[in-house]
């Protein structure tokens, strides 16, 4: 079978994430003592080394877009596509206005007086691959949420190819993007993240890039915070006797044609339909121009697994914490109780993981490697900062003294204790 099969036995589908974990680690390259070194160089010479590591890897010291050269892309890009970002942009904005946290306050009890501010970062880099990587949709895709959220600059850096892609500056233009900056690679990153000559430090470095972006992404955590290390990605779709067969292989090949360390997973309680999907997956790819991607990343990591209860499937599912979830059942949303851990869960035959990566207004920006048992998809909340906000009249702060100056002799923190008790002459 083109699709390796296995039935659950309570061993056979540990292997299956035994293999999804190990791919993970197989995707860490021995990359981070390069990284380290351009870092620290950028750290301590700032813009002459960044213009160095730009010259010997990007072909040209970094520079900024004009805003003709982005409506020059705009104009040329082709109406069909410049139409669908414009329609995706739309569709995000609403998803992302819905969930907005926004600042609030309440009064506990007479004198106390509680809340938080929620505000938009005040400036965000956001990395763009170029070359054949070059992807408008995942500009728009971090740009919306950012500029929802009230992000006051987001400058979007991007590696300055001979011909940079005119639906890529598109989709910067229609999201919203305030400066573009032509530079790529870890000199990128280390300049967002410390600053240089006038590439400004940002608060914080969101999206996608190779191997060496994603270790400088790492180095830079804590001082600018990141989105978070993205693996390679994935899905998982679990499957009954109603599934179209057509369909769901479709669904898997989506993502086996991202990388040969791509999964595409199916669990099912029929060997009939594992077999079915198997045989359309193997009559589809050979049919697809990334065939031999698809080929090494189903051999390498594509599996079937056949249970004997869905209700096994979703328990695995659980475990594997999957980037993108399809659930292509008779009742689909009778199963969303039992499905705790997921990037993204896709709910019936007409709700394709691609839909979610282009169109919905969810973002496609997922947690991958079973980090969606503590990571949440990219959001508005990504780019807000929250800040408590606290405020007592005398009579509210006297109510609770005794209680402070307990609590900060019980730490021997008599500072603490002494700053209540000079209020009230104790």
């Amino acid at each position: 079978m083109f699709l390796k099969t296995v039935l659950a036995d309570g061993k056979a589908e540990q292997q299956v994430i035994r293999e999804m974990k190990q791919r993970a680690a197989a995707a860490r390259s021995d990359i981070e003592k390069t990284v380290a070194a351009v870092m620290a160089d950028v750290q301590a010479r700032g813009m002459e080394a960044v213009r160095e590591y730009a010259e010997k890897f990007d072909g040209k010291a970094p520079y900024i877009v004009s805003q003709e050269t982005i409506d020059a892309a705009y104009e040329r890009c082709d109406p069909t596509v410049r139409t669908a970002l414009e329609r995706a942009a739309e569709n995000i904005r609403d998803y992302h206005e819905q969930m907005l946290a926004r600042t609030w306050e309440y009064e506990r009890a007479p004198g106390e007086k509680l809340g938080q501010t929620v505000r938009g970062l005040t400036r965000v880099g956001l990395y763009v691959p170029g070359g054949t990587a070059a992807y408008p949709s995942s500009v728009l895709m971090n740009a919306v949420p950012a500029k929802v959220a009230g992000v006051e600059e987001l400058i979007m850096v991007t590696p300055p190819t001979e011909n940079m892609s005119d639906a890529v500056l598109t989709a910067a233009k229609i999201a919203g993007v305030d400066k573009v900056i032509a530079i790529g690679g870890t000199q990128a990153i280390a300049a967002l993240t410390y600053g240089a000559d006038w590439i400004p430090q940002v608060d914080k470095i969101v999206g996608p890039g190779n191997a060496y972006v994603a270790a400088a992404k790492k180095m830079a955590y804590g001082t600018v915070d990141i989105d978070m290390i993205a693996g390679p990605s994935e899905v998982l779709v679990i499957a009954d006797y109603t599934a179209n067969p057509t369909w769901v292989a479709a669904d898997l090949l989506s993502q086996a044609e991202h990388d040969k360390l791509a999964s595409a997973v199916l669990l099912t309680d029929s060997m009939a339909q594992a077999q079915a999907i198997s045989a359309e997956m193997e009559r589809q790819a050979k049919e697809l121009p990334r065939w031999e991607i698809i080929r090494e990343s189903v051999e390498g990591y594509g599996c079937a697994v056949v249970f004997e209860e869905l209700k096994d499937a979703c328990a695995m599912a659980n475990v594997v914490a999957p980037e993108h979830l399809e659930v292509v059942t008779d009742n689909p949303r009778q199963w969303l109780p039992y499905l705790k851990n997921a990037g993204a869960i896709f709910l019936g035959q007409y709700a394709p993981e691609p839909l979610g990566d282009y169109m919905a207004g969810p973002c496609h920006v997922l947690p991958t490697s079973g980090t969606a048992r503590f990571f949440s998809p990219l959001s508005t909340d990504t780019f807000l900062k929250k800040t408590s906000v606290i405020e007592y009249s005398r009579g509210a702060l006297e109510n609770l003294a005794d209680d402070i100056i307990a609590l900060a002799k019980c730490e021997k923190l008599d500072a603490h204790a002494n700053s209540v008790a000079v209020r009230f002459g104790k």
